[in-house]
């Protein structure tokens, strides 16, 4: 199976001078190199600090940014948290896109739901070979950690064997902060 949808955002960002990865369940199949199941949303992450970046990047595009569950209209101001969540839509083709806030402190990527839990700046994406960034499989499966659904379940079980020590540590280490009866606990070993 192809990535068409992932080559075809990579190709709208080509330009955009500031860092971004695809989340979520397309990052797990960036990672593992195949499509593992279907998808019902595109998701990609910029940092916090770039939201303003982005939105004049996708002029002409339309924001809704999402508080506590309801769409509101996206003006120019910059959000903060909890705010993390923002929706795009393309006026002229109806492409949809769901962008997710990361936070940032000086050199360290760190997860909004609990800060105690960081990691360096430039270790939280990579790329494939054929150019395509992605939110780490250890950071994705951290936020799916949280209220997991099936599909978030799957997507564990697709990479799990596929993680490095290093990652496989990482994660466990950071459920045992955020989420310490995890059952994804018992894989980490």
């Amino acid at each position: 199976m192809s990535f068409e949808q992932c080559q075809s955002i990579n190709l709208l960002m080509a330009e955009f001078d500031r860092t971004w990865f695809f989340a979520g369940g397309w990052a797990i199949d960036l990672f593992v190199g195949q499509e593992t199941r279907e998808h019902q949303d595109l998701e990609f992450a910029v940092f916090r600090k770039d939201q303003i970046s982005l939105k004049d990047y996708l002029d002409g595009w339309e924001f809704k940014k999402v508080v506590k569950g309801e769409f509101h209209s996206w003006e120019n101001e910059f959000l903060e948290l909890p705010i993390h969540e923002i929706h795009a839509s393309n006026v002229l083709n109806e492409d949809n896109i769901e962008i997710l806030l990361n936070e940032t402190k000086d050199n360290d990527w760190t997860f909004r739901r609990d800060l105690r839990i960081s990691c360096p700046i430039n270790s939280v994406w990579s790329i494939t070979k054929t150019g395509i960034p992605y939110l780490k499989p250890e950071i994705v499966l951290l936020y799916k950690a949280k209220n997991t659904r099936e599909k978030d379940h799957q997507d564990f079980v697709t990479v799990k064997d596929y993680l490095e020590y290093d990652q496989k540590n990482w994660l466990r280490d950071a459920l045992e902060i955020h989420e310490p009866e995890h059952n994804w606990l018992q894989f980490l070993i």
